[in-house]
């Protein structure tokens, strides 16, 4: 495929005038979008999609154009080139997609109602008004924005609103900026308004159908992030006010819309009295994500999209480092080890995976470039690794120097690589370009050989891949005396037992997991680091069962191998260990039937992982306890559970019995366990219906979250159809939610048939409703990650291979049908064995 046609090409425009008339009742929008620039020949091309256009003119004089519906362009004939004006009168509908100009509903008191809100990335904005809608055509916005009002209703935008004439709402012109960052909404809403020390509004706002008090913690988040950033970065935050908006129905997490940053309501508002402390963290990460996208995404914008890992990597670690900053005792670093690390670390194995920067040729693949686990959580470990080689002092001087050479301009990666190389004597182009450039990541064999400890490195793959001897630079930070970075493919450290004898220590490269590899050690290193396993601090322990169970996956090692070790850890107090001892064991289920002597002997293993820590934590979060033992206790409770234990069996349902008239009110930290255990062991037609009414009622995210959960859970497979025949109801299921839904259906044995027959029989109906958004692809990613037989695999093939030619789907299907197959093989050929370990623990042969 050839070079991409950038409209960019044939116009610049300098300032947007636009005047956009929203009509709720009639679902309709109509407008003027004004253009100022320079025309760099006559033929212009402006973007629209899904318009009518009824007029164009040029400097005020008619012109002829073309409406290309394909190519979403008004293709434009001027009388002249040059600095122009071009004006554009349109309509165009309003969508139910969350994309563009939509709606969004929800319930108070009884009754439906709605507000208005934007989403205009990736190539959105061209749904809402005319415009050169890319990264790079950077321009300024006058908004002028008329609706059927009602009274008491507000409008927000980018920008603090000017007046009101006539039943418009104007706004101050925006600074220079790119399309899909412009936003505005409007609609019956509360707030709470505070300011930072530099004198910029912060303000929340949200649907009237939530607790005031919900606002309190984004505000206080969002006001001391804004100010933590000012000073890191030491640039000013260049608009007058930061607006938080929840939306009641939005498809992403969250968008960083330049002053009006908007969010799905469960990742903005929370009960400040009944929250668990992980939700309280992920929140706080997605507001100080967006936050620092304000300057790294939108002062500062990616060129084009195959640089869109300079935004949202970045973005990415940034929202750790502040939050760091923030609230110091979360301890958020261990979060990014347990969420970010095994993400990038399991989709970067398979071989066909995006690298993190993507050329891209075809506009219908930008929105495939949202690979959260490679642009967001791969990218941000890249430059956790370039903040550990650089310090804070010379990060902080690099960006500086970077944000004052590009503000209100667009850059590529490697202006940031020349701006952090101003502050240190490292080539981080050249090691950076071997991490961004190439899918992927290496393994990292330590052996003694010799008498010598000698390193290799080759690419590691979980599944087929080929070997294309890829070499990467690879920061070893060794606790032993070595080099900062491994250049080559081998490396001869020198004699084993003087370094051993020099450390003092069991010698172990990737202290502090920062570096993305793993390491294969061998038998006489190994054994030597398991002697000491008690003395490693939590994310060492971590690390260890992360990349044991990716080599278990990689078939460089095996499960059977690793159960000795949980059992050896399993009364850890630490919630980072717990979290590495319960996703491993959780993959030990991929080896058993349902309903089997295999699985009987896995919950009994899961019963004498969890028994001590349950007796210990107890089922009733006890008053002054500490945030380590409030975050372990979901792993043990739902372990405990999954074992059958009976004694948790009756307090969770002696729990429920107490709340059952106000379940809200259980305590969040067990509240999703008590719920899944009541649906579980003593459901009823009754109890779905019940907790149905409550997830359409409650504005409470959480505790949606955690009905959800129970509800799927059922061992009624008639509940089950119940709950399948809600997918389309949006009044019960919103279109936002769907992928969560259903994927806890299909992780369900008695809801896996029911769920994979859904989607394939409503395939053209989720394509319509949520099929142009960055999140579609991820429904076959979540059916990828439960299936593990070879039928599975035919029927998955069966179904997905004739949409290979879909350019939104083709990459997602190549690799999940090959996650699929490694899967089956896997299982295959461990299965005995693993669950012949298992079994041991309890039957002496």
């Amino acid at each position: 495929m050839g070079k991409i046609n950038r409209f960019y090409d044939t116009f610049h425009p300098n300032h947007y005038d636009l005047f956009i008339n929203v009509n709720r009742a009639d679902k309709k929008i109509n407008g003027t979008s004004t253009i100022t620039g320079e025309a760099l020949n006559k033929e212009v091309n402006v973007h629209q999609k899904f318009m009518s256009i009824s007029k164009v003119t040029q400097d005020g004089e008619a012109v002829p154009f073309e409406v290309d519906q394909k190519a979403e362009a008004i293709k434009i004939t001027l009388a002249k080139a040059g600095n122009t004006t071009i004006s554009i009168d349109y309509s165009a509908p309003l969508t139910d997609t969350m994309m563009g100009i939509y709606p969004s509903y929800y319930q108070l008191n009884g009754k439906k109602e709605e507000i208005i809100g934007t989403q205009f990335e990736t190539t959105f904005a061209r749904q809402a008004f005319p415009c050169i809608d890319e990264p790079e055509a950077k321009a300024t916005f006058s908004l002028a924005l008329k609706f059927d009002e009602k009274p008491g209703e507000i409008a927000l935008a980018n920008m603090p609103e000017t007046k009101v004439e006539n039943g418009v709402h104007y706004f101050e012109k925006t600074v220079k900026m790119s399309t899909y960052l412009v936003a505005f909404a409007f609609g019956d809403l509360q707030s709470k308004m505070t300011e930072t020390k530099s004198g910029v509004k912060v303000g929340v706002f949200a649907t009237k159908a939530h607790k005031a008090k919900e606002l309190d913690f984004a505000l206080d988040i969002a006001k001391r992030a804004i100010e933590f950033y000012e000073d890191f970065y030491q640039t000013p935050y260049p608009l007058p006010h930061s607006w938080q908006l929840a939306l009641p129905d939005f498809s992403a997490g969250a968008m960083e819309n330049w002053g009006l940053v908007t969010y799905r309501e469960a990742y903005l508002l929370l009960d400040p009295d009944n929250t668990p402390l992980d939700m309280k963290k992920l929140v706080a990460t997605v507001i100080t994500h967006e936050l620092a996208h304000q300057w790294f995404g939108d002062l500062v914008t990616m060129k084009w999209w195959d640089n869109l890992w300079l935004n949202e990597s970045f973005a990415n670690m940034m929202e750790y480092l502040s939050l760091d900053h923030l609230e110091p005792s979360w301890n958020v670093w261990e979060m990014f080890q347990s969420s970010e690390a095994p993400a990038a670390l399991t989709r970067d194995a398979t071989d066909g995976v995006q690298s993190v920067y993507v050329e891209v040729k075809d506009p219908a693949e930008i929105d495939t470039l949202f690979d959260g686990a490679i642009v967001y959580a791969k990218g941000s470990r890249m430059l956790v690794m370039v903040r550990a080689l650089l310090g804070d002092k010379a990060l902080q001087k690099g960006l500086k120097y970077y944000f004052d050479h590009h503000k209100f301009g667009n850059t590529t990666g490697d202006d940031l690589w020349n701006a952090l190389s101003t502050a240190t004597d490292l080539n981080i182009a050249e090691i950076m370009h071997s991490w961004l450039n190439q899918p992927g990541y290496p393994v990292v064999n330590a052996f003694v050989e010799d008498g010598h400890l000698k390193l290799t490195q080759k690419q590691f793959f979980v599944g087929e891949g080929e070997d294309k001897g890829r070499i990467w630079q690879i920061p070893l930070n060794a606790n032993f005396d070595s080099p900062a970075i491994m250049t080559e493919k081998e490396l001869d450290l020198g004699d084993y037992e003087t370094l051993r004898k020099q450390a003092g220590h069991a010698l172990r490269i990737n202290v502090g997991n920062t570096t993305h590899c793993v390491v294969k050690y061998d038998e006489t290193l190994m054994n030597d680091i398991l002697a000491e396993v008690e003395d490693l601090d939590s994310i060492s322990k971590l690390q260890l069962l992360q990349d044991l169970r990716l080599l278990s996956e990689g078939r460089e090692s095996s499960y059977a191998e690793v159960v000795p070790l949980l059992d050896k850890l399993k009364d850890s107090k630490s919630n980072l260990v717990n979290n590495a001892i319960y996703t491993t064991a959780r993959k030990l289920r991929q080896f058993v039937t349902p309903d089997s002597d295999a699985e009987n002997y896995l919950k009994q293993f899961y019963n004498r992982l969890s028994e001590d820590q349950v007796k210990r934590l107890g089922w009733e979060v006890k008053a002054g306890e500490s945030d380590e033992d409030k975050l372990t206790r979901p792993y043990v409770l739902s372990a405990s559970l999954y074992g059958g234990n009976i004694d948790s069996v009756r307090a969770a349902h002696k729990l429920y019995q107490e709340h059952e008239d106000d379940l809200e009110s259980l305590n969040a930290d067990v509240r999703p366990y008590v719920l899944i255990n009541e649906v579980k062991n003593c459901g009823s037609s009754e109890l779905t219906d019940k907790l149905i009414k409550l997830y359409q009622t409650t504005s409470d995210a959480s505790f949606k979250s955690d009905l959800t959960a129970a509800i799927t859970s059922s061992k009624s497979e008639s509940e089950l159809e119940k709950v399948v025949s809600y997918f389309k109801n949006a009044d019960v299921v919103k279109p936002q939610d769907l992928r969560g839904w259903f994927a806890s259906v299909l992780n369900n044995k008695l809801g896996e048939q029911l769920a994979w027959d859904w989607i394939r029989d409503e395939w053209a109906w989720l394509d319509k409703t949520v099929g142009g958004d960055m999140e579609f692809t991820t429904f076959i990613t979540v059916i990828a990650r439960n299936f593990k037989t070879a039928k599975r695999l035919e029927e998955f093939k069966a179904f997905f291979e004739p949409k290979l030619d879909q350019p939104m789907l083709t990459r997602e299907i190549k690799m999940d049908t090959k996650v699929i197959g490694t899967r089956v093989d896997l299982v295959e050929a461990e299965k005995v064995k693993v669950n012949q370990v298992v079994k041991s623990l309890f039957v002496e042969e």
